[in-house]
């Protein structure tokens, strides 16, 4: 069984660090990113927006995950966006050697690259790496599928707990799809993924992790939690009135599309999928998919605040966020010299 290569970090000690912003989903990354492409320009600077974000990469995703306007995107050079249909399967893996050619083409024309973005998976592979853990297997990935629908997760997390109590402390029961990843890990190779990642441990990208020198991370990371929440809740009621539905409705058209699809298990989708297929009401699926959001939240600002070394910012204080973008502004800023 053929594993995927090491991939290599970035190296660019020549060169002045990427600056990469941050932060948990409605923190206000895009607005940073698009307020420093305008000063920037009016400098005589170029930059271009490289997108860390699991869900933009899908096309016909756009309401439901917040996707840059047309707009937007027409002001500034978006990478990473619309590049894939939703039936098919993007991977930390890609995104990291997709980043990495990405800066080295910007800077090549001159430019500026800025990576923009919440996934943190995405961040682990780009600034640490990944270690040879082995493809997916379809087959063995479609039988745990089977097996967690039948069972249930909770009950497949405790079989995971049997064979690699590690990483199975660190997930929790109802994480269907890192559960069944970590779970395909072993039947595949015999192993614990914790000992697979072991054998790397610089790579992980967590627990206390340093920053690499080649990389200025900017986290926005909002002190007031409610304050967070209820602006979450209008963003997704704002979204249903734009026509969200009518989106993943258009999407459902697709008969290759599925509940399964690493685009349709995105927060939003997922619960609008579920209404629309009768499984739950309206309600339900307003506070499942507010609820999954909060939760994608919580689990982004976890990994964010074990990475030492990051500037972070509070973007609900407007001295923090007028600070958040002096510094982004430097950063650039030193192109100059």
């Amino acid at each position: 069984m053929q594993t995927e290569p090491y991939i290599q970090p970035m190296q660019s000690p020549e060169a002045n660090p990427i600056l990469c912003i941050v932060g948990p989903t409605g923190a206000g990354k895009t607005h940073l990113a698009m307020s420093l492409a305008e000063y920037a320009k009016s400098i005589g600077l170029s930059i271009e927006l490289i997108s860390m974000d699991s869900a933009l990469v899908y096309r016909g995703l756009d309401i439901g995950s917040a996707k840059p306007t047309k707009a937007e995107q027409a002001a500034v050079v978006h990478h990473l966006i619309d590049i894939l249909e939703p039936t098919e399967v993007y991977s930390a893996a890609r995104f990291a050697k997709d980043a990495k050619r990405l800066c080295e083409e910007i800077r090549e024309r001159g430019n500026i690259p800025v990576v923009v973005g919440g996934t943190m998976l995405y961040w682990r592979a780009w600034a640490y790496g990944l270690s040879s853990l082995p493809p997916a297997n379809p087959e063995i990935r479609a039988r745990l599928d089977e097996e967690g629908k039948a069972l249930g997760w909770p009950a497949m997390h405790a079989k995971l707990s049997q064979v690699d109590p590690q990483t199975a402390e660190r997930l929790k029961p109802n994480d269907s799809q890192r559960v069944q990843r970590a779970l395909e890990v072993f039947e595949i190779t015999g192993k614990p993924m914790s000992a697979l990642l072991a054998d790397s441990p610089s790579e992980d990208g967590r627990e206390g992790s340093t920053i690499p020198p080649w990389i200025n991370l900017v986290s926005l990371e909002p002190s007031d939690r409610k304050r967070l929440h209820t602006n979450l809740e209008k963003r997704f009621d704002e979204m249903l009135a734009a026509g969200f539905l009518d989106e993943v409705k258009a999407l459902r058209k697709n008969t290759d599309l599925h509940a399964d699809l690493p685009a349709i298990r995105s927060v939003g989708y997922r619960q609008a999928w579920e209404f629309l297929n009768e499984e739950i009401d309206a309600e339900q699926m307003r506070y499942k998919a507010l609820a999954a959001t909060r939760q994608l939240g919580k689990r982004q600002l976890t990994w964010l605040r074990a990475i030492s070394g990051r500037k972070t910012f509070d973007p609900f204080n407007p001295a923090e966020l007028k600070a958040a973008l002096d510094y982004c502004k430097h950063t650039v800023s030193q192109k100059l010299k």
